[in-house]
């Protein structure tokens, strides 16, 4: 008997065959359209314990029929401070790095890491690091890495959150090429980056199929945005989104609002992890329905040229 995943819907958890349903959709699906996982997980400051929880949720994706495997921001680990965070940091070509280069290789499937705690290149001077998001293919080779450009420095103080990303994160440069892999083109974000259209846009401009935002939304933010903005990206650009996610509690300072979810291009949630637990969630990326959506809706043909909208900020 094949083994069985567990697949979360909206208001109830399902426990379905391989690749017999979506977590909302309740047809099947020809087993040739290519398959993604989106995974979520609990952090904490221990990185050995995440990396066992990863490698489990990689395995039930793999079992699943996943050619490619999402994980959260944060998958290495989330510290409890400043100075563990920077403290547990390390470089590319570290031990972290190179464990998942193997798990890749030895499970022949594609790794989107998403929110790696990379050592800046200055590190000797300048103790501040990157939010890196990582794509390892089938072979176990590094084929892209995103340094996440939008930092989180928020204080909503009436809901409980203060957060300043930039006290110990360097902004990326620039944006990526979108990455060919088994299951299309993927653009890469990471979670604030969900809040500014424009690097969506300039994604799929460039040929995203899909976009990815690994997240750990908090839960005052998850609540009220998370599922919006991730529904507006995919209709805006007519992309897939996957949204790999962390969930619960990570230590006494901070806990993450979960709901890791895979978008299509016409808005519709094709799987939701849910809001308490670690787990998987499988999505079928049907390329041929992107291109018929984009050919009976052509927005990107009726998209005016960039000075059409920054008119209102030339001189009359």
């Amino acid at each position: 008997m094949l083994p069985f995943i567990a697949v979360k819907h909206r208001k109830s958890l399902f426990t379905v065959g391989l690749l017999a349903w979506t977590s909302r959709g309740q047809s099947r699906m020809s087993s040739s359209v290519p398959v993604a996982a989106v995974c979520q997980m609990t952090a904490t400051p221990d990185k050995e314990a995440n990396f066992r929880t990863c490698t489990r949720l990689v395995e039930q994706a793999k079992v699943g029929g996943a050619s490619m495997v999402f994980l959260p921001e944060g998958f290495d680990y989330i510290g409890s401070s400043r100075e563990e965070t920077l403290q547990l940091s390390e470089s590319l070509d570290g031990e972290t790095i190179s464990r998942y280069t193997h798990l890749a290789r030895k499970l022949d499937v594609w790794l989107s890491l998403g929110g790696f705690h990379e050592r800046g290149h200055d590190w000797k001077t300048d103790q501040r690091i990157y939010n890196s998001h990582i794509i390892i293919n089938g072979q176990g080779e590094m084929v892209s890495v995103y340094r996440k450009a939008h930092l989180f420095d928020v204080e909503l103080s009436s809901k409980g959150v203060s957060l300043k990303e930039s006290a110990f994160t360097i902004p990326g440069p620039r944006l990526v090429p979108p990455v060919q892999t088994p299951i299309g083109k993927v653009g890469l974000g990471v979670c604030y980056d969900l809040r500014f259209p424009e690097l969506s846009a300039a994604l799929q401009r460039h040929g995203a199929e899909i976009l990815t935002y690994p997240s750990a939304f908090t839960v005052a933010t998850g609540t009220a945005h998370w599922e919006v903005l991730l529904r507006a990206r995919a209709v805006e650009t007519q992309c897939f989104v996957l949204a790999a996610a962390q969930v619960g509690a990570h230590h006494s300072k901070r806990a993450s609002y979960g709901h890791a979810l895979a978008v299509d291009p016409w808005g519709e949630v094709l799987g939701d992890c849910g809001g308490t637990q670690e787990g998987v969630t499988l999505a079928h990326i049907d390329l041929q329905k992107l291109r018929d959506i984009r050919r009976d809706m052509p927005v990107l043909q009726h998209r005016r040229q960039a000075d059409f909208y920054c008119s209102l900020d030339s001189k009359i």
